[in-house]
């Protein structure tokens, strides 16, 4: 049996320092993040900032529109973006999700979160939504498509429905959003930061997943291609490809034992997971105007998970110090032989 998932896998300067101070302090506890603990060493040297990287105000005056924006990673970059001044607009199928999301971050950062309802499989509803988006808010200038769906299941098991029901929504839906708001700003000639957040497996496919991973590689396509060829409009498209990072949503169904978890963090050089405030981070330094040069990105956030599992002989990084002495000893013999 395919088991199906849904992702977020997501003034005058006393009052300005106020602000940020208290938006660290909210990140810091992390939207929707699990607590991990690492037993790796060097996880010692990687600690995660979470706190909010760039400064206050980044985004004042800006509109940013985040699909699958009620949860996860989308929850944690739209945190990010609204703290720093962006009036966000956030959009999945649930809508009391997205209002309870909208009305948890407004309070948090005292600026205005509006949750709008869409299917981003169907074409009309995207059309619907953006409209309402620029009706309530005006055209966006950040555009982030985070919502995604996965299952993992044996590829022969895969019927044509389980084919579609993830292809239409992480490939097909990112395609839809993109080319309804890239029209529109066409329109009033405004351009805008996009970025697509994929997975480390769409570079490198990767079984059980294959909708997903062949649907993100899909969504990266297409991110570099408009970067090439809409450049010309005033818009920038860039991709993150983030490790695996620990949401309630998310693990509780993938890994509800907690073994799993293990399993990965011994594979990743940095020794521990990913939080959703370092993918915010990234999220909101690449549709910033400090990214204004950054253009058909795709950049890889795993804490070197891809490398590691990449390498042929990264594996020998279970050999002991004596092992070492006793091959070393027969290289050098046979060397000499």
């Amino acid at each position: 049996m395919a088991v199906v998932l849904r992702q977020g896998w997501r003034g005058v300067r006393g009052s300005a320092t106020a602000c940020f101070s208290g938006t660290a302090r909210f990140f810091s506890r992390g939207p929707n993040v699990l607590h991990q603990g690492s037993s790796a060493p060097q996880a010692a040297f990687f600690s995660p900032l979470q706190k909010v990287m760039l400064p206050p105000n980044t985004f004042q005056g800006k509109v940013a529109f985040v699909t699958g924006g009620g949860t996860g990673i989308g929850k944690g970059m739209t945190t990010t973006l609204s703290s720093l001044g962006a009036t966000c607009v956030i959009a999945s199928r649930k809508l009391d999700v997205l209002k309870a999301t909208a009305e948890e971050i407004s309070s948090k950062t005292g600026n205005k979160v509006h949750a709008i309802q869409c299917d981003v499989r169907d074409p009309v509803s995207v059309k619907n939504a953006v409209a309402e988006v620029i009706q309530v808010a005006g055209h966006p200038a950040v555009v982030i498509n985070n919502a995604a769906g996965n299952f993992i299941s044996p590829s022969e098991r895969l019927s044509a429905n389980a084919w579609r029901t993830i292809t239409d929504i992480v490939l097909n839906g990112t395609a839809f959003v993109t080319l309804e708001v890239g029209k529109e700003l066409i329109k009033v000639q405004k351009g805008a930061a996009f970025l697509a957040i994929t997975t480390i497996y769409a570079e490198s496919g990767s079984g059980f997943v294959l909708p997903s991973a062949s649907a993100k590689a899909g969504v990266e396509a297409m991110s570099k291609s408009l970067a090439a060829e809409w450049g010309k409009y005033g818009m920038r498209f860039n991709v993150i490809q983030p490790g695996p990072i620990k949401t309630k949503g998310a693990f509780s169904r993938l890994d509800p034992t907690g073994s799993f978890e293990k399993k990965m963090i011994e594979r990743i050089p940095c020794g521990r997971l990913g939080t959703v405030e370092e993918i915010a981070n990234l999220a909101a330094y690449f549709c910033s105007d400090y990214a204004s040069w950054v253009n058909g990105a795709v950049i890889r956030m795993d804490g070197g998970e891809y490398v590691s599992m990449a390498g042929e002989f990264n594996d020998l990084k279970t050999v002991t110090r004596e092992q070492w002495d006793m091959m070393e000893a027969m290289i050098r013999k046979a060397k000499s032989s």
